[in-house]
């Protein structure tokens, strides 16, 4: 008679999950992988996240009330409510306060540092009321760092509360929940006694924190485990990574293949495959058609899909197109260039400017907007993603899922999914030097191969859409993570 397996039981403790919630990356991590942990049937991964206005208006109808409790916070005592509802094989629950969480948009508000303490202290006193007994708590990013923080300072000595392992997530380590050391007992109720877990540098670090108390650190990609503990990638905490690099795993995002699968996707004008990969030019053209650019099949269009901030490299860009009249000008390589994102105020109107003058070259979308993406790398041929630091980003993925070839620079995850070209097996084209010249020739080399390489070209796309980014292997590598943990 065979063994049974053992299940893992799982909560994901995270501030966004699609489709309920989502300004990014980890709402769609925080969705993809509990999904693909629970059809492995190794595991019973279930996820808990605020319960938004927004979610509330959408789907309270589909949610079954749980019960309501009271929850302490330093002198507050408020109201907590907790409802339930199954979407796409994951049990989500919602932890309901209007207070904190009835409100127009997800962050942005004075009070965020209070709003995601009380729901990570929620989440705790919440765990004898669901109908699982996770044996492992993840957290995901600054946001709730305090999950792993409350659970060492007051709960893991707790009846009931005995064994439970922490997985702490880094998303992007530069988001580390920094504070006055003054808020501390005000704001997240940690006593002058416990306040060494969470001091750094003279201010209250709660990634800091997290690391330290959790029993396990997770990053995206295994590159980034590595780069996190050198200085220039680890933003001021690599002196406690390296004291805590025996807690770091870096496991390889995946994404949903069903979801950016180009023959069946919704959202695109033309559906395709690497099969019929001729049809791909036809989403060129409509998108051509949607955006007013000049409708030709026959010019290369690149698309930059990125949150609007230096680092993701638009201040590579923009040394590039400020060489005007050079050789090293990109937009004089005969392509057009669409970019979709927000952030930065000063990279949003500056790209807003060169779309101005640039007219049948340049399109800046400042927004985030999925469906949009889709469209675009379903019409893009080359999908530029050339970053400075890149905890593992889906886009050079999806990208590859969509036969838009990624050029990219080799660091994070990037490095880990995407090989240049020139190697056997390449399905982009990879820049080691962070350097608008080193870019500008890479992108060079990518139009060449486009314009005067034409089967070549065509075989680089069938591989990059071949590529296999599905969340089977990093689903079983979780699992085994968390086998290590439980025993």
């Amino acid at each position: 008679m065979a063994k049974a397996v053992k299940t893992n039981n799982v909560l994901f403790v995270t501030t966004e999950a699609v489709p309920f919630a989502s300004t990014g990356g980890m709402g769609e991590v925080c969705t993809a992988l509990p999904r693909a942990l629970n059809k492995t049937k190794k595991a019973d991964a279930r996820v808990i996240l605020p319960l938004y206005e927004e979610v509330a208006y959408r789907f309270k109808e589909k949610m079954t009330f749980v019960c309501n409790i009271t929850v302490g916070l330093s002198w507050r005592n408020q109201y907590c409510g907790l409802f339930r509802m199954e979407y796409c094989g994951v049990i989500y629950y919602f932890v309901d306060n209007e207070y904190y969480f009835k409100r127009a948009d997800v962050y942005g508000y004075y009070d965020d540092a209070e709003r995601f303490a009380f729901f990570s202290k929620a989440v705790l006193e919440l765990l004898p009321h669901l109908d699982f007994k996770p044996e492992v708590l993840q957290s995901n990013d600054h946001l709730t760092a305090l999950v792993p923080v409350y659970y060492a300072l007051e709960y893991k000595n707790r009846a009931g509360y005995e064994n439970i392992k922490n997985v702490f997530t880094i998303h992007n380590i530069s988001y580390q929940g920094i504070y006055p050391l003054v808020i501390a007992g005000d704001v997240f109720g940690i006593s002058e006694n416990d306040l060494p877990l969470v001091e750094y540098n003279d201010r209250l670090n709660l990634v800091k924190g997290a690391i330290c108390a959790a029993d396990k650190v997770a990053t995206m990609s295994p590159q980034y485990a590595r780069e996190i503990r050198l200085p220039e990638y680890a933003d001021g905490l690599d002196g406690v990574l390296i004291k805590n690099r025996e807690k770091i795993v870096g496991i390889l995002n995946g994404i949903d293949v069903d979801e950016y699968d180009p023959a069946t996707s919704p959202s695109l004008f033309v559906n395709y495959s690497a099969d019929t990969i001729e049809d791909k030019a036809k989403n060129k053209l409509e998108l051509q058609r949607m955006l007013s650019l000049p409708e030709n099949a026959d010019i290369p269009v690149v698309c930059m899909i990125a949150h609007m901030v230096p680092h993701k490299g638009y201040d590579l860009l923009r040394k590039s197109i400020n060489k005007v009249g050079t050789d090293g000008n990109i937009l004089d390589t005969n392509i057009q260039l669409i970019i979709i994102g927000q952030g930065d105020h000063d990279v949003e109107g500056y790209f807003m400017h060169i779309q101005n003058m640039y007219d049948r070259r340049v399109r800046a979308l400042i927004t985030y907007n999925r469906d949009l993406a889709k469209k675009a790398l379903a019409a893009a041929d080359m999908c530029l993603i050339p970053s400075r630091a890149e905890p593992c980003g889906l886009t050079q993925m999806i990208a590859c899922r969509m036969g838009a070839v990624p050029i990219v620079r080799a660091t994070g995850g990037l490095i880990d999914s995407i090989k240049d070209c020139e190697k056997d097996g390449g399905n982009g084209f990879v820049f080691e030097e962070y350097d608008s010249d080193v870019m500008d020739k890479t992108i060079t080399r990518a139009v060449s191969m486009y314009y005067y390489h034409k089967p070549e070209w065509r075989e680089l796309v069938k591989r990059a859409m071949a590529c296999d980014f599905s969340w089977n292997k990093s689903a079983q590598k979780y699992n085994d993570l968390y086998r290590s943990l439980i025993g």
